[in-house]
């Protein structure tokens, strides 16, 4: 077929017509509509050796395994597997010299989507598949969230990004980013979002996840992306269901000392608000792809410099497309109902407060205000002081616009905004752009402005440029 993108249905034509590929779908939870395509189009007995659809707890458990949860990772973790290699028991020995075989599945739940903000519906989908045949096999798992407010449109989508995730498997592997665009052919994010992605297995052995979590949301497959510190791509429900959170975001380039003293100072006020009841909050970092930009670009080796130097710190990190806090807030609040602590620099507060910065809401400042703290969230704000003046800026002494000074006054008495008191003195003079030079020149005097964790990943990995000054080298 010609190199123009394909329709759905000539997508899974052409997986019909090559005479490698044989494999299983096995789908719970929507119907089979990724199966449904391949018998639509024609010529499916050269590419289906079995559909099944274990809709009955029951059935499925006796089938996969127990679980707690239908529509998960792990039980579609059981499926693929299963499926997979009873296929090979089956075929193997009788045409595995000259087919690849795949085993597909997903696990779906459909919901039409209340006019009180109810979510719809999600899912989990992944193909297991051979490259060449009897190869050892490589995985693709996606999450997927259905933004259609009916369960027939959602049920439509769930058949189209499985034939778009199945053929990109086969025919784009080798290009991880590409494959990535074409999971939404046919579709839009205004329809389907792809919130998490993991390539496993030898096709994908130079991938780093992290890097396809940062793809999904430059391709505007998703508002947001996480991972954990280990760089485990994971949907935020896993981490942060029924749990308060306590985020920082910054550019992190590298985190300062500065930066880790605002997030320890925030958390030990944030564990103490009495809403918590004494649940430890899920604590971690957020990096919006404008604060990633290195000039107009996004430098991945730049990217992967800063998560490499987080991860030191053990925190997961969330990767966003959220400019204003209270974009961000809504999204966290999608994940759990309970509190949510910002720590927030005080020049990010002025932001905050800025009308320019929301002419495209129709309430303006007072629509985002709302929106940030209407699910218990709260700004723990760290001073701010003037290098050239020495003028210390706080809460407290904030000026904002006159128009704004009882509304913020109310923020302030009612403890939405909160100032951050036992802060370390000698942090405030520390600037992150200026230790940029002191990286490149591999000046160990570094070490006294950042985290230790974070002064030995730069120094081990050579990160954000690192080169050893001549002067420290022994001979």
């Amino acid at each position: 077929m010609s190199k123009e993108k394909l329709n759905t249905g000539q997508k899974a034509l052409q997986i019909n017509l090559d005479a490698k590929k044989y494999g299983t779908f096995a789908e719970i939870g929507a119907g089979q509509e990724v199966a449904r395509w391949f018998f639509h189009v024609g010529k499916a007995s050269g590419t289906v050796a079995k559909t099944i659809s274990a809709y009955d707890m029951a059935v499925s458990d006796a089938i996969y395994g127990p679980s707690e949860r239908y529509v998960s990772r792990g039980r579609l973790r059981a499926m693929l597997d299963l499926e997979f290699d009873l296929l090979l028991q089956r075929l193997d020995k009788t045409i595995g010299d000259r087919r690849t075989f795949f085993a597909f599945a997903n696990t779906v739940t459909t919901k039409p989507i209340s006019k009180y903000g109810e979510e719809g519906g999600h899912g989990w989908l992944g193909v297991k598949f051979q490259t060449t045949p009897r190869s050892e096999p490589s995985t693709i798992i996606i999450h997927v969230r259905m933004l259609d407010w009916e369960t027939p449109r959602q049920q439509e989508a769930v058949g189209i990004i499985g034939v778009n995730l199945i053929h990109a498997a086969f025919y784009q592997h080798i290009e991880p980013e590409r494959l990535i665009g074409a999971l939404l052919d046919g579709l839009t994010s205004q329809r389907v979002e792809v919130d998490m992605i993991k390539f496993s297995g030898p096709a994908f052995s130079g991938v780093d996840n992290r890097l396809m979590a940062l793809q999904l949301v430059e391709q505007w497959l998703t508002e947001a992306a996480m991972f954990t510190a280990d760089g485990e791509s994971v949907i935020p429900s896993e981490l942060l269901y029924k749990k308060p959170v306590l985020l920082e975001r910054g550019s992190f380039r590298p985190l300062t000392n500065p930066m880790l003293d605002m997030l320890e100072c925030a958390q030990k006020m944030f564990v103490r608000e009495p809403s918590l009841q004494g649940e430890e909050p899920v604590v971690m970092f957020e990096m919006t792809l404008r604060q990633l930009q290195v000039g107009d670009a996004i430098d991945h080796r730049d990217f992967l410099d800063r998560v490499d130097t987080l991860g030191a710190l053990g925190k997961p990190v969330l990767i966003s497309n959220f400019l204003r806090y209270h974009r961000l807030v809504t999204y966290l609040s999608r994940q759990t109902q309970k509190p949510i602590g910002l720590p927030i620099g005080l020049v990010r507060l002025r932001d905050v407060f800025d009308e320019k910065f929301y002419t495209d809401l129709p309430g303006g400042l007072m629509e985002s205000l709302g929106q940030l703290f209407k699910n218990s969230a709260k700004l723990y704000v760290y001073p701010s002081l003037d290098k050239k003046t020495g003028k210390l800026t706080t809460v407290e002494n904030l000026e904002v616009a006159q128009h704004l000074r009882h509304l913020y006054a109310h923020l302030v008495e009612n403890k939405f905004i909160q100032n951050i008191a036992s802060y370390n003195p000698d942090a405030l003079k520390i600037y992150s752009s200026e230790l940029l030079a002191k990286i490149h020149a591999g000046d160990e005097s570094l070490g006294q402005f950042i985290p230790p964790p974070i002064f030995e990943a730069i120094k081990a990995k050579k990160l954000f440029g690192w080169k050893q000054a001549a002067s420290t080298v022994k001979m």
